[in-house]
């Protein structure tokens, strides 16, 4: 046999405790990859041909699947896909929570209808056939699976307006739903806590849920609340899935502020109560206490009526920006406590310098109250500005990522190891985190169920045939870590740090990390669905 550190897509990794993706216990087994996929996985020491990657002391399990990601909107900015690699990642889910980079006629449109931060994406295109070739061409180092966000399609059919659609509208938008099924994407998803996806009604959302359980795509919700009103929102997103048939993905389970906590005890029954009933839903979580989303996410809803534009020309009419600010106070002691609230990223502007301080400090510091302050910072900073919310209780976060209906999943947006602002620390660390101090650390969960959660049960919720376990005829996406050294180093304070631990991840069996370090291949691709 001949060994090499230069290697091939043929290789055999040899001597690691393969942790296969099912749950099954860590068995030593040397894994044989043949052209891209897995040819067989043997014991130890049995003869076979082709160059060898050591994996003694290690690991090896399949790549990990992040099934909540906002990478779509970042990859073409930086295809290398840092944060991901170093955690093990050979496969992000884009188009969570409603935001999608197509079906788009506008990119101002789409941009301004929510206020998020402008991004590495071109909008070369106008649908998903268009937008996979344009990061197909790319090179993106690991894989990228989309979906189709419902305020993508309430934005090209409605624009930004808070008001119901019309029965022509909802039929354009499922027609537009159906045709980037009909180009591979794998789910639609809707986030309803933003303008303008929060305008729609129930109705609404379970026609388009409907039109995605016809062609077989996975039904994800950023939910309508998710502190006072949680387990309501639990009760429309579990009926949508079974008014509908679609299979449900609840995303990212949490509890926010301190009269909440707990309640994901009961969000978690009432999901097994509907599995009972024959509906098929699940929920994933990232294992953080702090959210992160948009400033304009915690305003009220009317604020946010008509785009980014309407909102920063009612912050310049003194009566309507004192109402706003009153909304925003009333959320102050529920979900939103302004010195949990940090500025994350804004654009560059005068308060450019708050950037990793919360809306208390930084009233203190400018002689606002804290509502007026994040209305300042709104208007200054053309609505674009970015928080982290530490709002949740780490016994929920324990809690919901114990079931064993939960997959592991990031939320994340941050593709690159270094940049400005202050993001939150998931992006770099959710899967280390997990199998560092969830595993080795807490004990909450074993390592073959760890994995079984990044891997195997993440592929299923999506119809990923061919990824998620580590058996022949897989695709070879593989991730090879230490079990005593996995960790996450990126904190809140200091979050531009990679994660260590992952030694070796192959994606399509092209190694893109190799003892530690990126090899600068990028063989990844965005995976269309067939069928």
């Amino acid at each position: 046999m001949r060994h090499t550190t230069d290697l091939a897509d043929d290789v055999v990794i040899t001597g690691g405790e393969v942790v296969d993706g099912t749950g099954a216990p860590a068995r030593r087994a040397d894994v044989v990859v043949r052209e891209g996929r897995i040819q067989d996985v043997v014991p130890p020491g049995k003869t076979h041909e082709g160059p060898e990657l050591d994996a003694t002391g290690l690991v090896v399990a399949p790549g990990f699947i992040d099934l909540h990601s906002h990478a779509d909107f970042t990859v073409q900015e930086h295809p290398a896909a840092d944060t991901a690699v170093h955690q093990g990642v050979t496969t992000l889910l884009g188009g969570n929570c409603g935001f999608s980079p197509f079906p788009v006629a506008a990119a101002e449109e789409l941009r301004g209808a929510a206020g998020f931060l402008a991004s590495g994406v071109d909008f070369r295109w106008t649908d998903l056939d268009g937008y996979a070739r344009a990061v197909d061409a790319d090179r993106p180092a690991v894989n990228l699976a989309t979906q189709v966000g419902h305020l993508a399609l309430r934005t090209l059919v409605m624009g930004p307006d808070e008001r119901p659609a019309t029965a022509d509208e909802l039929a354009a938008m499922r027609s537009l739903l159906a045709a980037a099924a009909e180009q591979g994407a794998f789910g639609f998803s809707t986030g309803l806590i933003y303008a303008p996806g929060s305008y729609a009604s129930s109705g609404e959302v379970a026609a388009l849920a409907a039109e995605a359980a016809r062609h077989g795509l996975l039904y994800s919700t950023h939910m309508r609340n998710e502190s006072d009103e949680l387990l309501e929102a639990v009760d429309e997103a579990l009926d949508a899935a079974r008014r509908s048939e679609a299979r449900l993905e609840i995303s990212h389970l949490k509890a926010m502020g301190p009269a909440n906590h707990g309640k994901v005890g009961e969000a978690l029954a009432r999901i097994e109560a509907a599995r009972a009933e024959g509906v098929d839903a699940a929920a994933d979580v990232y294992p953080y206490t702090a959210s992160s989303t948009t400033l304009t996410s915690r305003l009220p809803g009317w604020a946010m009526d008509g785009g980014a534009a309407r909102l920063l020309e009612r912050l310049m009419e003194r009566s309507t920006r004192d109402r706003i600010a009153a909304g925003l106070r009333a959320r102050f002691g529920r979900d939103v406590d302004p010195a949990g609230v940090v500025v994350a990223e804004l654009p560059d502007g005068p308060y450019s310098r708050f950037t990793g301080r919360s809306l208390t400090e930084i009233g203190a510091e400018t002689g606002m109250d804290p509502a007026e302050a994040a209305l300042e910072l709104l208007a200054a900073h053309d609505a674009t500005v970015s928080i982290v919310n530490h709002a949740m209780s780490a016994a929920d976060v324990a809690a919901v990522l114990a079931h064993p209906l939960v997959s592991v999943a990031s939320d994340g947006w941050t593709l690159a190891p270094s940049g400005a602002g202050r993001p939150h620390p998931r992006s770099f660390g959710t899967f280390a985190r997990v199998l560092g101090r969830y595993v080795r650390g807490d004990r909450l969960l074993t390592l073959p169920e760890a994995v079984r959660k990044m891997t195997s049960l993440p592929a299923a919720r999506l119809g990923l045939a061919d990824r998620g376990e580590l058996r022949a005829g897989r695709v070879a996406d593989i991730a090879v870590f230490d079990p005593a050294a996995v960790t996450d180093t990126s904190d809140f304070a200091d979050p531009w740090r990679l994660a260590t631990g992952v030694r070796h991840v192959l994606v399509r069996g092209v190694p893109v990390l190799r003892d530690g370090t990126a090899t600068g291949a990028r063989p990844g691709r965005v995976l269309r669905r067939v069928g």
